[in-house]
């Protein structure tokens, strides 16, 4: 196959390397006939607008590989035999009229002639057949999707940020409305129907959250969005924030102010214009007049394009971009030091916030987040929270954390069943106006059902009687209008229960004038002094490399102080909730096989059991941990926790992956556990419910906080606010 690539290579070097590619995949399918690929592959490079002469040449080149390289594939050609002996047709009794439809012998329609068909034969050969054909698409359909992925691949940044929001020359889309009103979309995921028949409905200005539960699609749709495969208006520019940026030798504000690429192309262009300008004016023209109107030409040339661009960075406000794009990474954690830092030099969590900043910086008229909040310490959501209240295109954004959306949304998308529903009001607002609505739903529900089990228990009483019969056939006919009565969608709900320890002598779990450092000399954490008890309700908040794991970690015993002391009761049982310890889960392994594994001596059924009050119920247990969700296996390790019967839970970022219902399950487990948890997270209302004392980790001190999380948020951002003053 490397010759007919190479061939394509040498004679049509402008075809794109993806086409080449796909069109040497066709060549060594043996299942494809000849003639297809032939028609196929002409009419790709036909597309790329290859002359005619040099294409044919090809075809031929093409044609005489394949008839010598596949010959088992080459089309039959029709020969000619000669007869053993002369046919009298006139006398061979041969049908007249089997030729006019090829299939029914119409002079032997009456007459008994034994089929000479195998029927067997012929159902195998028309299964074989019907085999092929579905490979062949399912092929097809593969191939295609691979040829999208890889031009897909093949775009950086700034190629896609400039073909989905191509720059509007002139103001072409001043004056039009950014309101997005799409009706009857259909939206999938391989052969998995996201959304069908669906309305997306949107006004400018206005801030969405879009709810479901996990696996719904919501990140799909985003997407689908983002690439314009939902048609969104052109003049509307749009932007999702989904993945960490690549690291690499720019700085953090320069990444920044590079997001905006039209902004830093025009800005390009426009540094290499007064280049071009300053050396035209320190030109002497030595050839007479002529060259002396020629550069005069050339400059009032490049004026005239500078104007253009100047203009077009005056309408985007280009001066105001180092300020801006300076704030925006202070306000998510970037102090002055951390925005000259190389972006490889940063985590991936922290290149994630770079990726935000970014798209803040961009201002596209549709901003779409996925879990902003996912990689944020509290300090960065209150600022983010507080910064979008003031945003001023259309938001939408997808997010698990109950408050985060109370306090950035205007309006709630819920996906569900294939379609949108839409509620005003933060999520607040719309789960009293659901659980209202279900409750009405419900209620009509049951009197429609009791309207129509007292028809139908009439009719079976007397149907059969004389002198009931009349009115007993005018119920069924009321009862056979009726429309289909569907029942209420069950409400998603789900449970979590963790087992009650037997009661130990305190103290149980002492950090005493404890101090530590990762690096000589640099004390992380300085004199902590911390008691943990069975009824401690502890949350641990503050800005993210401040110290919180390491608190964790020396509470569990995974690190060791190097000034104090740690008092731990013998009999205790502790349980650490971590990322790491979802990622250490053996993918190979079902969730009943794993906790077989870990903790041995039950039965199949009691494991079951014990993952179904976390939620892994039915066959989902006996599946390979591989292929669960984020938030399936989030459940398979808290159900993991819970089979150590701790006294003291320690959990670190717990509600990450988990949906709405999960962590609301998770907080009402909390709250009925008997024994102590202490906690870091960034979700206030999982804070607010499983919490009733907030210690601060900052600047090495951990200290207790005598105000609730809303007052600790309100705090930062008024910091924030002060530091960015002018």
């Amino acid at each position: 196959m490397a010759e007919i690539a190479a061939d394509i290579r040498s004679n049509f070097d402008h075809v794109d390397p993806v086409v080449t590619a796909y069109i040497t995949g066709l060549v060594q399918d043996e299942d494809e006939e000849m003639e297809e690929i032939v028609e196929m592959i002409r009419g790709m490079l036909w597309d790329a607008k290859v002359s005619e002469e040099a294409l044919d040449s090809f075809i031929g080149r093409l044609t005489a590989y394949l008839e010598t390289s596949s010959s088992g594939r080459q089309k039959a050609r029709p020969t000619v035999h000669r007869l053993e002996k002369a046919i009298d047709m006139k006398t061979s009794g041969m049908s007249t009229t089997i030729a006019l439809s090829g299939q029914v012998d119409l002079e032997h329609g009456g007459k008994s002639q034994a089929s000479r068909v195998d029927v067997a034969k012929l159902a195998k050969a028309e299964a074989k057949i019907k085999a092929k054909i579905q490979k062949r698409s399912q092929r097809d359909l593969y191939e295609g999707s691979k040829l999208v992925e890889m031009a897909k691949k093949q775009q950086s940044y700034e190629e896609m940020f400039m073909k989905v929001n191509p720059l509007q020359l002139g103001g072409a889309g001043k004056g039009k409305s950014k309101d997005i009103h799409l009706t009857n979309i259909d939206v999938s995921f391989g052969s998995n129907r996201i959304l069908s028949g669906a309305d997306l409905t949107m006004a400018h200005g206005r801030r969405y959250g879009l709810i479901g539960r996990n696996g719904i699609g919501k990140s799909t749709l985003l997407r689908n969005l983002a690439l314009r495969e939902v048609p969104i208006p052109t003049h509307i520019s749009v932007l999702y924030v989904e993945q960490e940026i690549v690291g690499d030798e720019t700085t953090a504000l320069e990444s920044v102010l590079r997001a905006d690429v039209w902004r830093h192309k025009l800005m390009t262009e426009e540094a290499e214009l007064n280049a071009k300008l300053e050396q035209l004016e320190q030109k002497t023209a030595q050839d007479g007049e002529a060259e002396v109107i020629r550069i005069n030409m050339e400059k009032d040339e490049l004026a005239a394009r500078l104007g253009e661009i100047q203009k077009n960075l005056l309408d985007m406000e280009a001066e105001t971009g180092p300020a801006r794009a300076s704030s925006l990474l202070a306000g998510l954690g970037f102090d002055d030091e951390d925005q000259k830092k190389s972006t490889k030099s940063f985590s991936g969590g922290w290149r994630m916030r770079l990726a935000l900043a970014r798209a803040l910086f961009v201002q596209p008229d549709l901003l779409m987040l996925d879990e902003p909040s996912n990689m944020l310490d509290l300090n960065a959501i209150a600022w983010l929270e507080d910064y979008l209240q003031t945003w001023p295109g259309t938001l939408l954004v997808v997010s698990h954390d109950r408050a985060f959306l109370d306090n950035v949304a205007q309006d709630i998308i819920h996906q569900h069943s294939q379609r949108l529903d839409y509620y005003k009001g933060n999520f607040s607002q719309f789960y009293a106006t659901k659980t209202e609505r279900s409750k009405n739903l419900k209620k009509e529900y049951e009197s429609q059902l009791q309207y129509r089990q007292h028809l139908q228990a009439f009719i079976d009483r007397w149907r059969y009687n004389a002198n009931r019969a009349a009115q007993a056939q005018s119920k069924i006919k009321i009862l056979e209008k009726l429309p289909e009565l569907e029942p209420p969608e069950a409400e998603d709900s789900e449970t979590f229960k963790f087992p009650d320890p037997e009661k130990i002598s305190p103290p149980l779990l002492q950090l005493n004038e404890v101090s530590f450092a990762y690096t000589a000399g640099k004390e992380i954490l300085h004199t902590v002094n911390i008691d943990v008890g069975l009824d401690s309700r502890i949350a641990v908040i503050g800005p993210n490399g401040a110290g919180k794991s390491t608190l964790i970690k020396l509470l569990t015993g995974n690190l060791e102080p190097q000034g104090g002391h740690v008092t731990r009761n013998g009999r205790l049982r502790v349980a650490y909730f971590t990322q790491h310890h979802i990622d250490s889960l053996d993918v190979e392994q079902s969730s009943v096989a794993f906790l077989q594994t870990k903790f041995p001596g039950q039965t199949e059924q009691e494991y079951r059991s014990h993952l179904g009050a976390f939620g892994i119920t039915g066959l989902t247990g006996l599946q390979k941990i591989g292929t669960l969700s984020g938030g399936q296996k989030s459940r398979v390790a808290f159900a993991v926790l819970s089979m150590q019967r701790p006294h003291v839970l320690l959990l670190d970022e717990p509600s990450n992956h988990l949906d709405i219902e999960g962590i609301d399950a998770l907080i009402e487990a909390l709250k009925v556990y008997k024994g102590g948890v202490i906690s870091i997270s960034h979700d206030e209302r999982f804070i607010t419910h499983t919490s009733n004392q907030l210690w601060v980790c900052a600047g090495g001190e951990v200290s207790k906080f005598s105000g609730d999380v809303e007052s600790y948020k309100s705090l930062i951002v008024n910091n924030i606010k002060a530091k960015n003053k002018p």
